[in-house]
């Protein structure tokens, strides 16, 4: 056992039926320090995590935790060994208050006394908000806040109960800019005061910023590991991905066609207002902002998911009226949603049956043709590289970046002219990243459609757009062309600022 380590995993294995997820992983985890574990989607490092935390039983390896050996037979004993788990996608009760979600199975009592104590749970609570400085109406229920707001009490809910083991399993995916701070200073506190951090981000700025060591795993084997100062950022993405990628990019220039798309004088109270954008056929639309800005309400209002008060959205010269999804899709118009969980799967349903999810009609009248069906899953998983034993497995099993092919292979089943794309990469690896980049810049080629994308990665944003809106508290605060993208100048339109700053 090397000295100071505090978590050691020793040649950790985990079969799936048809799959090998894990297959003899090592990793040290020393006390008070950050460990980065890097790897594609479908790597084996949720399913690490998951053993750590006692949801999965590893079928070969040891576990050691402060030199002894281990079994974490369930997340309930995991939390008694003071081990905490953040997992990727969100788990809440969204009808309970944030009070009663931040400390389920944990409800606090007086004196003994088996029943709740509600101003005990309000006090903690509160105490737990003035420690990390944010602020919330504890009372208010989980399914009224956003995705960010959601994922930031989810880390703390973790760091509320003292764990000396906290897993982070992309923790900033749909966090602002400004929490991701926060969040980081919760952990240079945490490793100041010896708490460990296993920690998983696709954002590779993220990592040489916060991690003190790194381990890497492709197809279910460690195969590179180190102080993270000894990695080079194309060094960990060749490890990661078992080959160079030289442009992450693949943006090509193409000649543009005619303004097809448009949203004019666009607006729901209180929350976007006179918002006015269009797109031309082969363009890639970005939607910069910050978190709040307005950008996901107008997309679902666009989509027919929320109602809008006034304004138009017309396509190929004429007025569409657009009061339902349905409306929107019949005329050609799909989004890609941020909320996975929420709106973008049936995670116990096949990969098969997610893909053909919006084109059921694949069969003679109301019957579905099992062979055509699969014949058109096959193809499109195929082309998007998705990554799992069989069409016939569930979604949820797989990791979150297959998961996000599956729904751009749904929508590639449906006519469409224009995309809507809700933060697409969220959560998904170097790799995945490209080949869904490369999918748009085909979309856009191809067949000539228009895409808008919400990003709240600025180079995503810089090196796939052709033109870039920015939004800030519900409008459009700067529209700019390829030639005058940057990151300074995003952020100033995002805080409002104007053009004048950058020229003062």
């Amino acid at each position: 056992m090397e000295p100071n380590a505090k978590l050691r995993l020793e040649g950790i294995s985990k079969y799936f039926p048809g799959v090998k997820a894990l297959d003899g992983v090592d990793v040290t985890l020393h006390a008070g320090t950050v460990h980065a574990i890097m790897g594609e989607n479908g790597a084996g490092k949720s399913t690490l995590m998951k053993i750590i935390n006692g949801l999965y039983r590893p079928d070969r390896g040891i576990i050691r935790l402060d030199g002894e050996k281990v079994e974490i037979a369930s997340p309930m004993r995991a939390a008694e060994l003071g081990i905490a788990m953040i997992y990727q996608e969100l788990n809440y009760f969204p009808d309970l208050s944030i009070e009663e979600n931040l400390f389920m199975r944990r409800y606090p009592s007086r004196g003994g006394n088996p029943f709740i104590s509600w101003k005990l749970l309000r006090e903690k609570t509160l105490a737990i908000f003035r420690e990390n400085g944010v602020r919330y109406d504890p009372g208010m229920k989980i399914k009224e806040l956003s995705v960010s707001n959601i994922q930031m009490l989810e880390i703390l809910k973790a760091v509320a109960f003292k764990a000396q083991i906290i897993i982070m399993d992309e923790p900033t995916s749909s966090i602002s800019a400004k929490e991701v701070d926060r969040l980081f200073e919760t952990i240079d506190r945490l490793r100041g005061s010896g708490v460990s951090i296993l920690y998983i981000s696709h954002k590779l700025d993220e990592i040489f910023r916060i991690a003190d060591d790194i381990t890497v795993i492709r197809d279910g084997k460690t195969v590179a590991g180190g102080p993270a100062a000894s990695f080079t950022e194309a060094g960990l993405i060749t490890a990661m991905v078992g080959r160079p990628i030289e442009n992450i990019y693949p943006k090509e220039t193409l000649p543009l066609g005619d303004v097809f798309f448009e949203v004019r004088n666009f607006s729901r109270k209180g929350v976007f207002a006179d918002i006015n954008l269009h797109a031309r056929r082969g363009e890639i639309v970005g939607l910069a902002g910050l978190v709040g800005a307005g950008r996901t309400e107008l997309a679902c209002a666009i989509f027919g998911m929320d109602p809008h008060d006034s304004g138009e959205i017309r396509l190929d010269g004429r007025e569409l009226r657009i009061r339902s999804i349905g409306d929107a899709i019949r005329n050609g118009i799909l989004m890609v949603s941020e909320d996975r969980r929420k709106y973008g799967v049936v995670p116990m349903r096949s990969i098969r049956e997610n893909i053909t999810l919006t084109s059921l009609r694949i069969g003679r009248g109301k019957l579905i043709n099992l062979k055509a069906e699969r014949q058109a899953s096959q193809r499109l998983s195929a082309i998007l590289n998705v990554k799992a034993p069989s069409l016939d497995a569930e979604l949820g099993s797989l990791s979150g970046g297959n998961q996000q092919k599956v729904i751009l292979a749904r929508w590639l089943m449906v006519d469409s002219k224009v995309m809507i794309m809700d933060e697409p990469t969220r959560g998904i690896d170097v790799g995945a990243k490209f080949e869904i980049y490369a999918i748009m810049t085909r979309l856009v080629k191809e067949k000539g459609i228009g895409i808008v994308m919400i990003s709240s990665e600025m180079p995503e944003l810089i090196g796939m757009s052709d033109r870039i809106y920015v939004m800030s508290k519900g409008r459009i605060t700067g529209e700019l062309r390829r030639g005058e993208f940057s990151q300074e100048r995003i952020m100033v339109h995002a805080t409002g600022a104007g053009e004048e700053e950058l020229r003062a």
